[in-house]
């Protein structure tokens, strides 16, 4: 009877990593589906659903005054109910392939120590957009699972996991986090420095979306063999005209050295909590990174430098936690236990 329950009345068995930036689905036996940025563009006064996803990133600072993009998750965690739920919607019934008789079960990424009300948020917000049931896991256990670590057996495992909003840092044993932090720095407090440190140092105003692209092409944590200069548009901030600067990759690290500084220091205070035999483990392996953040240049070999660890990049970091919660389905009797209570 529960095998048949397993594979016959639940059609669709997704795992869904939730991010502050963008979401990922992935489908059981048949791997990512879906990667949608997490923006919802709506009507100011109806609160009319207009785009979701890359069709609503695309108005970020460029819409009319009734319309507003907005991401509906901040640092980690729900900061608009109704428009996640609407998120969610439009990824359960594109995996669906809009078959709304589908009733889903998911698995659902969270940040380390969300609270319960926080969990319970992301729950309700599933249920209502169509999920028959909603399992949670948390993220850095997802990456690790997705890095293909074994993070059932008794062996330390180290997994910093930098995304959008929050970074996770988590030593992981027996299924579950031995020691961990979750802090609410990540890529968009990256973005926000870069904006900080151009309207500072050229009086110049940039966007979001130029403040991401300029980390993507010049930012580095770690000093590069090749240094190079770009340029950069916005508004000026005295004259409200439009002006070209030019940024080199060495100001573009000291405008990340306040949330690089953040993250290392999350990753030590983790280390310091983590009982001496699993830390004589994590010598002996390598600390795997894994988001999206963690692809700035030179990250990993800053922790490495600071830790006098050995640090790798996962394979494919951006999607490390989805193909973690999806592989829980597909592994469910030997990884049950990393999983928190389902809702029905």
């Amino acid at each position: 009877m529960a095998v048949r329950v397993l594979t016959g009345y639940f059609s669709k068995e997704l795992g869904i990593d939730l991010g502050t930036a963008n979401c990922l689905v992935y489908e059981r036996n048949k791997g990512l589906i879906i990667q949608e940025p997490s923006v919802v563009a709506v009507k100011k006064n109806t609160n009319q659903v207009l785009a979701v996803g890359e069709e609503a990133r695309r108005m970020i600072g460029r819409t009319p005054g009734d319309i507003v993009a907005i991401r509906p998750l901040r640092e980690g965690v729900i900061a608009n109910f109704d428009l996640t739920r609407e998120l969610l919607r439009y990824l359960v019934r594109r995996a669906c392939r809009g078959r709304v008789f589908v009733k889903p079960r998911v698995v659902t990424s969270i940040p380390t120590g969300t609270t319960e009300v926080e969990r319970r948020a992301v729950i309700d917000a599933a249920v209502s957009a169509g999920v028959r049931e909603c399992y949670l896991i948390e993220e850095p256990v997802a990456a690790a699972i997705g890095a293909g670590l074994p993070v059932h057996e008794p062996v330390g495992n180290m997994v910093i996991n930098v995304g959008g909003g929050t970074t996770d840092v988590a030593v992981i044993s027996l299924g579950g986090v031995v020691s961990g932090l979750s802090i609410r720095v990540g890529g968009d407090a990256m973005d926000d420095a870069i904006g900080r440190f151009i309207r500072k140092n050229y009086n110049l105003i940039i966007g979001e979306r130029t403040a991401e692209e300029i980390k993507i092409n010049f930012g580095s944590a770690f000093a590069l063999p090749d240094e190079t200069t770009g340029e950069v548009r916005g508004r000026d901030q005295i004259t409200g005209l439009p002006r070209t600067v030019t940024i080199s990759t060495e100001e573009t690290r000291e405008a990340l050295k306040e949330p690089v500084s953040s993250m290392i220091n999350a990753i030590r205070q983790v280390v310091e909590q983590t009982p001496p035999e699993l830390v004589a483990d994590i010598m002996n392996k390598d600390v795997v990174m894994t988001g999206g953040g963690a692809l700035l240049k030179g990250l990993d070999q800053l922790v490495a430098r600071e830790l006098g660890m050995k640090v790798k990049l996962a394979d494919d970091p951006m999607s490390c936690v989805v193909i973690g919660a999806g592989k829980t389905l597909e592994h469910l009797p030997l990884l049950r236990r990393v999983l928190v209570g389902p809702k029905k």
